[in-house]
């Protein structure tokens, strides 16, 4: 399925709450992205993510309309050449490859864009798509953090997942 990776619009806003008010989606998010998602969560995140120079927080648009996000989170003081990516795409697109290519991009973005050797992302120990997707990108498993998120008065393992500017110089 065709899709592209594109900084967020103020026109986004309705599709953006459409998608994002899911608790399927929610449930493997930080709290920080709500649940219910409402128009007001969705106008401050597109002004938030529309803030940053350089961009780093795109829309991922399937079928004319944003249909999720990914993002580049570059680390401060001793961490600043890592960076954290996050994404989530609406439900009636999963399992079409959407989000293991759009992970390939936005590395290569991170790569290009910022001063960083290393990306990672983190999974909820029982999202085992979102694992997938990651392995199939070419993130290797680095660390399992016990009972490290606490969501929904539950802890979860969370699962960090790694990827080098040059994997083999760090292999």
């Amino acid at each position: 399925m065709d899709f592209k990776i594109r900084p967020w619009q103020s026109n986004d806003l309705e599709s953006l709450v459409m998608h994002a008010n899911n608790p399927r989606i929610a449930q493997f998010m930080k709290d920080i992205f709500p649940h219910p998602y409402t128009k007001e969560a969705g106008r401050k995140f597109i002004s938030f993510a529309t803030a940053g120079n350089p961009v780093h927080i795109f829309a991922i648009e399937v079928e004319g309309r944003a249909a999720g996000g990914i993002g580049i989170h570059q680390q401060e003081d001793i961490y600043k050449k890592n960076a954290e990516i996050g994404y989530w795409l609406a439900e009636q697109y999963w399992n079409n490859g959407i989000i293991s290519k759009a992970l390939n991009e936005i590395v290569a973005i991170a790569f290009n864009r910022f001063d960083i050797t290393r990306v990672f992302a983190s999974s909820f120990i029982h999202n085992i798509a979102s694992q997938k997707v990651l392995i199939k990108a070419g993130f290797q498993l680095e660390a399992v953090l016990k009972n490290s998120i606490f969501k929904n008065e539950v802890y979860y393992d969370e699962l960090i997942y790694t990827k080098f500017k040059n994997q083999s110089t760090f292999t």
